[in-house]
Formats: C-alpha cells, structure tokens, sequence
C-alpha cells in the first residue's frame, strides 16, 4: 500500500510539473501548425499563472495556488482509472483469490484517500490565505 501511494504521488507530481512546463521542440520534426498551438498553449499557461499571482499578490502563493489546481485537475482521471483497477481487482479476481480481494479493497481506499485529499487541498490552501494570510 506504501507502494502504491508512493507512485500515485510521484504521478501527481510529474503530472502537475509537466502540465505547466515549456515544450521546445525542433521545427523539422513539428509542422507550424503544431508548433503554433504548443506555444498558444504555452501563453496561456503562462498567462493563468500570472492571473494566480495577481489575484494572490505574491509570487509564492499565486504559484502554489496554481500547482494545487493543476494536481486537482489531474487527480480526477488517474483516481479515477486506479478506483475502476482496483473494482476489478476486488470484485472481478477477488471472487477466487481472498489475498487478491483484499489487495483491490485497500487499493481503492488509498485511491479514494488520495482523490479526496487532492480536491480539498486547493480549497483549504484558498480559505488559509485569502481569510487568514493576508489583510
């Protein structure tokens, strides 16, 4: 179970690097068309996360609020994908393997603990700083 927390977190974690990073690529592989949409959506990254800085008046903070929706975002389709795993483990292999039953039961809790965590933490980390960290 340590197992699997440990990947779904390191998951989030590249997922929310990746959804906000620069993609630079070569011009003789990608054709204009694609390349002019990598940088649209690029601007526009940058342009969200500079709309988090504003409305946060920090760097930090407009920052941190941006990775916590990007994680949030993110977190729906993978826990998703691991609560179905973990059904079919449970309910579909476990009618004839108690061991493999009760690996899918824990799985899904872990799945289910992580998603939750993952769509309250934006929401506290909002009510932290806009009712108590700043004037």
């Amino acid at each position: 179970m340590k197992r699997v927390i440990t990947i779904v977190s390191i998951l989030l974690i590249l997922m929310a690097v990746f959804g906000f990073s620069h993609v630079y690529a070569a011009e003789e592989i990608l054709n204009s068309d694609t390349t002019s949409k990598m940088i649209e959506m690029s601007e526009k990254q940058k342009e969200d996360l500079a709309d988090y800085v504003e409305e946060y008046g920090s760097e930090a903070y407009g920052l941190t609020a941006f990775i916590l929706n990007k994680v949030r975002i993110f977190s729906i389709p993978l826990c998703f994908l691991g609560i179905t795993i973990s059904a079919i483990y449970q309910y579909v292999i476990g009618i004839r393997k108690l061991d493999v039953r009760y690996k899918g039961f824990y799985t899904m809790i872990a799945f289910i603990t992580i998603f939750v965590i993952c769509q309250v933490l934006p929401l506290v980390f909002v009510i932290v700083i806009k009712g108590f960290g700043r004037s």
